[in-house]
């Protein structure tokens, strides 16, 4: 079984990524793995997170894994402080053609109650097996909200949700919809869907296609996100959706030559104050040229988009040998309160690349930037023998009340030969 999982989760990897010396002195960081995952007989406790994490008021911890539990398609886990693991919620433990959902790749919100949403990219009554959005009870109990693949209201969701005032979920699906590229839908708290945008509306699909990203709401109740594919040159763009669900494209990626301002951008935004858009590209940047002509690296971006559209690149990776700056953003970033900026590159590093699985650059880092763009990695994953320290980062960060930045990595570990990822805590 744990042969099968290693090669399943690999190909899926590629499914996710595939629609896609240090900058400065590094600062003192030490990193802790709070959990590695494939710790139970059958990996009973979850495989491989693809996904950030939330916390509870308490300080506890909850976060999906792709792969592993009772019915090896996923699992809901809780962590407490002291890294004690519970899982929640197995999906498809009884079930035929899993009804409830399987292969949940986002995070997770709460309400005011204490339940969690969360998104399936695949599993539900419709299709197949298209996807689901899902509710979770703080005792555990599992009600499906939507199934999708119902007439043109999209399939595959891989992102996670937002709550609007009045308790409505918002989110994207990467494929279906009216054009079949991915739509933006609102879910009411009964489970009514409407569909507020079908992407790919526009001639050449100027409009965007296949959105793998959450969205963000500004103070007026718009709508911001990007899509990996689309736009006026066919490499993504960030996008706004009015509450009517009127479109609007504010920026189309590798609009300069060799997608020097990014390309593929497959994770969500965020604001400052001024109003100005944070995101990261997968692929594109400065080195781009010599990472599309290698097939073990991807580049990308951090950029930032102004209110009127002009796009400013803060740091282009695989600006080192060997792309010791980190390789291939996947997550979103945060803030600290001195408006620098946090997140994770899936590949790159300064470990020993021999320690790495797969092609020779794929450890990942934790990296910071300046506010001018001046990059620090914080920490290069398989820095320890069998990577027991995490591989993979796919996902972004969260800060505690103390400062300390916590997430997951895809792959690395403890257990299933160091292939099964792990929650890891990084202190100043």
């Amino acid at each position: 079984m744990m042969r099968k999982i290693s090669l399943t989760k690999r190909s899926a990897l590629l499914g996710l990524l595939v629609f896609g010396v240090l900058l400065g002195a590094a600062s003192a960081q030490t990193e802790s793995v709070l959990y590695s995952f494939c710790a139970h007989s059958n990996c009973t406790d979850g495989v491989s997170p693809a996904a950030g994490l939330t916390f509870d008021q308490n300080g506890n911890q909850y976060g999906t894994t792709f792969f592993g539990g009772a019915g090896q398609v996923g699992v809901v886990f809780k962590l407490t402080p002291k890294g004690k693991e519970t899982v929640l919620y197995s999906f498809c433990p009884h079930f035929d053609n899993c009804p409830d959902g399987q292969l949940p790749q986002a995070g997770l919100v709460f309400d005011q109650k204490g339940n969690v949403y969360g998104t399936t990219s695949a599993g539900g009554t419709h299709c197949g097996g298209c996807g689901t959005v899902f509710k979770l009870t703080p005792k555990g109990e599992e009600t499906v909200l939507h199934s999708f693949g119902v007439g043109s209201d999209g399939f595959d969701p891989r992102a996670g949700l937002v709550f609007d005032q009045k308790g409505n979920l918002y989110g994207t699906t990467f494929s279906g919809g009216a054009h079949g590229d991915g739509i933006v839908f609102k879910l009411t708290p009964n489970g009514k869907e409407t569909v507020l945008y079908s992407f790919c509306g526009r001639t050449n699909c100027t409009d965007g296609g296949y959105s793998a990203a959450g969205l963000v709401f500004d103070q007026k109740g718009n709508l911001y996100g990007t899509t990996t594919g689309g736009g006026a040159h066919g490499e993504g763009v960030v996008f706004k959706l009015t509450p009517t669900g009127k479109e609007t494209v504010l920026y189309s990626f590798c609009r300069k030559t060799n997608c020097t301002d990014g390309a593929s951008p497959i994770a969500g935004l965020i604001f400052d104050q001024k109003g100005n858009l944070y995101g990261t590209t997968v692929r594109g940047g400065l080195h781009n040229v010599e990472c599309t002509n290698t097939s073990d690296k991807t580049c990308g971006v951090v950029f930032k988009l102004t209110p009127k559209g002009e796009e400013i690149v803060l740091h282009s990776f695989c600006a080192q040998t060997n792309c010791t700056d980190g390789d291939g953003p996947s997550a979103g970033l945060v803030f600290d309160q001195k408006g620098n900026l946090y997140g994770t590159a899936f590949s790159g590093g300064v470990s020993n690349p021999d320690n790495c699985s797969g092609s020779n650059f794929t450890c990942g880092v934790v990296f910071k930037l300046t506010p001018k763009g001046k990059e620090t990695v914080l920490h290069s994953f398989c820095g320890k023998t069998n990577c027991t320290d995490g591989q993979g980062p796919m996902a972004g960060l969260i800060f505690d009340q103390k400062g300390n930045l916590y997430g997951t990595t895809y792959d690395g570990g403890a257990h299933e030969e160091g292939r099964a990822g792990v929650v890891f805590k990084l202190t100043p």
